[in-house]
């Protein structure tokens, strides 16, 4: 799953460390969502989506194989 969340942070020049503490999250936590490594749970991907006034769907992109169509 690809997200946004790096753009959104970098766009409103915040540090991982600042949006994880304004989550509630560690800096940790954050770097692992934006590098893909962690899928954040359904409450924090919507604290995430409150906090930068976007939807879920805009934030975090599923990956669609062509197996999915099946």
């Amino acid at each position: 799953m690809r997200n946004s969340v790096r753009e959104l942070r970098s766009s409103r020049g915040l540090s991982q460390g600042q949006l994880g503490t304004a989550l509630g999250v560690s800096r940790q936590t954050i770097n692992a969502i934006e590098t893909g490594r962690y899928t954040p749970s359904l409450p924090l991907a919507i604290s995430m989506a409150k906090f930068f006034k976007v939807s879920v769907e805009e934030m975090f992109h599923v990956d669609e194989s062509p197996a999915d169509d099946q």
